[in-house]
């Protein structure tokens, strides 16, 4: 089987030595059609296509700057992280792509404006962020796809968090993933909200990559899923072409929920909700009942994303009045 570093032989010509700092910022996004499930696990290949929209001004900022020492320093808000903790070690493995030529440590201080780990997609943010910074510090000027198949062998979903806007991951059928990339959709879509319902953003108990081993391995539900995926892509393409937002909204709605079904058909049984999500979404149909258009995603996490438009927003502050909104399409 084809591994990491036979890609990068692939992308990467000969590697000089990093010499300076650079810094980048990339944004989390936000899957309306999900990606759950690898056809190849040491490549992040995905069983589906995916589309997503990022969260503009809210992700991740990295920087990377050269040590002369044998390790990392990995920094995390401010924190320096152990060299132990999952964090880390994901983080210099993933550097380690780079230097298979050479041997060169860096400081790498990361600064999430999102919750880490708590189904934000904050590994996505990051993961972007990190392979921009990496390219700038080895002078590889990567086209935007280079970049977009190394930040997915990072965390699959930080293939997307390359771009602002609404974003096609397509899911490629070669076996080294050079056709598995993202890239931007270049439709805007002005007034079109994206509400954060942050009912819990402490570190989930069961990560991303377990739930979706888990779920491929046991859920009988998830046979139907690619397909489901596949119908969904197609709908939102054309609620996108044709500023369809009630088909926008109730695709990515019953994408997310259908997500969520072969979650709990797994076993153990898995569910990332908490009695106060089943609130949030009992109040999101309650408005709908009453004329309020507003529709609701869900990534592995207890956390809703409202999906709206703007001329909503002050009724939907009276049933979410912590809701931190963002425009993607926005000023």
């Amino acid at each position: 089987m084809l591994t990491k570093a036979d890609v990068m032989d692939k992308l990467l010509p000969s590697l000089s030595p990093a010499k300076s700092s650079h810094e980048h910022f990339a944004p989390s996004n936000i899957a309306l059609c999900k990606y759950w499930g690898k056809r190849n696990a040491e490549l992040n290949l995905p069983i589906n296509s995916s589309l997503s929209v990022s969260l503009k001004d809210l992700g991740t900022k990295t920087s990377v700057t050269p040590i002369d020492q044998e390790t990392d320093d990995i920094w995390l808000n401010g924190s320096k992280v152990s060299a132990d903790s999952q964090f880390a070690k994901r983080i210099s493995a993933f550097i380690d792509l780079f230097r298979l030529r050479q041997a060169q440590a860096f400081r790498v201080e990361t600064h999430n404006n999102i919750p880490t780990a708590a189904g934000l997609a904050s590994s996505a943010s990051g993961f972007a962020a990190l392979t921009s910074a990496l390219n700038d510090a080895y002078g590889l000027d990567l086209a935007p796809e280079a970049r977009s198949i190394i930040a997915r062998m990072g965390s699959g979903s930080a293939c997307r968090s390359l771009y602002q806007g609404f974003v096609e991951w397509r899911m490629g059928d070669r076996d080294d993933g050079l056709d598995s990339h993202a890239h931007a959709i270049s439709t805007r879509w002005d007034g079109l909200c994206i509400g954060l319902v942050k009912i819990d953003v402490s570190e989930k108990s069961v990560d991303s990559r377990s739930g979706m081993q888990r779920t491929i391995e046991s859920s009988h539900l998830y046979k139907s899923w690619p397909d489901q995926a596949n119908a969904d892509l197609i709908k939102l393409h054309k609620a996108i072409d044709s500023r369809d937002f009630t088909l926008l909204g109730s695709t990515a709605e019953h994408n997310a929920m259908s997500m969520h079904a072969t979650f709990a058909s797994s076993w153990p049984p898995l569910l990332y909700w908490q009695p106060e999500s089943i609130k949030a979404m009992q109040s999101v149909w309650m408005l709908r009942d009453q004329g309020v258009e507003v529709y609701f995603t869900m990534d592995a996490g207890p956390n809703l994303k409202l999906i709206f438009e703007q001329q909503t927003l002050p009724q939907l502050l009276l049933h979410f009045p912590e809701l931190e909104v963002v425009q993607p399409f926005g000023e």
